[in-house]
Formats: C-alpha cells, structure tokens, sequence
C-alpha cells in the first residue's frame, strides 16, 4: 500500500505532522487507521506506536506496516510507564474520553511534549443551534445529542483552563475552521482546536 502524504492527511493531522521533530518518537492515541503514523514514518523516519481499540482500524493500521497496540486508552497508559515519547498526539478523541483528566496526565508523564486536538464546541453556529432549541450537529460533530460518542465538549477556554489546572503548560496552539487557519476571535470562528502543552 502507498504511504500516507501530507495532502491527504485530514488536516489537523497535516498540522499536527508539521509540529513533529524529524526522527521523533511518537504515541498516537485513538490512531484509527494509522495515517499519521504512516506519514511520519515515511517523511520524517519517525518511530513509534498507535493505539487503538476498533478492530478495523486495527487492521488498516497493520496494513499500512504501523505498529499498533489494541488498547482503550481509558484502561491507562501504564503499559509505557517505562517509555518515554518525544510527542504524544490525540486527535478528534478527547471530546470521546470518559476520565479526560486522568488521559491527559497520563499523556504528559509518558510524552515530552502532548498534542490535543479537538472540536470547539464554542464555534458560533453551536450557539445558534442551541438558541433554536436543538443540540449541535456539524462535520466535527457529525452524531446526534442521542447516538453520539461524545461526552465531554469543550470550549477553548474551557480546555485552556484544564490545561491549567493539571499543571500542563501549552507552548502551541492552532485554530481551524473547515482546514483553514483561524486567528480572529478563534472561540467563536474555529470548528477544530489543536494544542501543544508539556509539563510545567
């Protein structure tokens, strides 16, 4: 199967790739079919693992020759506690966690540095929806209020916060809106977060 490029990356994933040092070490939770860790390997000869838990997304990872472990992160990362990873990413699966706080301390003490990326909850069309009376539905949130695996949205101040209060300090942080970048009044505008943080 042909490797992974930069253009057919989902976007935060090309903007996430574009953070990450060549030769890196990387942990990719909630990896689905492994495109990211295909691309850095090939591009960046990164190494590392995905996590994932669906059995298809499993295979597709296997196929495109990325090491992957099946695992729901909620279990805990424990089975890296002797590992340390240059770059931790999560991407589009926090919003799906039920013990967010415990998978983001988790990231931090087994990465150098997390990458999160999230649906922003906050974008301005969310708060029409909920002024018309129905629950939000978008391309990054693409369920309804009743079949949806998300449980925790989040706004970006509300993720900021969090941040702040596990001691976990962002160095990078980027705003898009349907794969563009976003800079003016993010917390409305932006359909899609991406942070950078480590440590304090």
């Amino acid at each position: 199967m042909s490797g992974q490029t930069v253009s057919t990356l989902r976007p935060d994933l090309a903007e996430i790739a574009s953070w990450i040092e060549p030769g890196a070490r990387v942990l990719d939770l909630g990896c689905g079919d492994g495109s990211l860790i295909d691309f850095l390997q090939r591009s960046k000869d990164c190494s590392g693992y995905g996590v994932e838990i669906a059995d298809e997304r499993v295979i597709a990872c296997a196929r495109r020759g990325v090491d992957v472990i099946q695992r729901n992160i909620e279990a805990g990362l424990d089975m890296f506690a002797g590992s340390r990873f240059d770059v931790v990413v999560l991407s589009m699966a926090i919003q799906a966690t039920q013990h967010t706080e415990r998978v983001l301390r988790e990231m931090s003490q087994v990465g150098v540095e997390c990458i999160v990326s999230f649906p922003n909850f906050g974008h301005w069309s969310h708060a029409v929806a909920l002024l018309r009376g129905r629950m939000p539905v978008s391309q990054e949130m693409p369920y309804r209020w009743y079949d949806t695996p998300n449980l925790h949205l989040s706004t970006l101040r509300d993720f900021e916060a969090l941040l702040d209060a596990l001691g976990l300090v962002v160095t990078r942080s980027r705003f898009m809106a349907h794969g563009r970048a976003v800079s003016f009044m993010p917390g409305l505008r932006c359909t899609q977060a991406i942070y950078r943080f480590r440590s304090r």
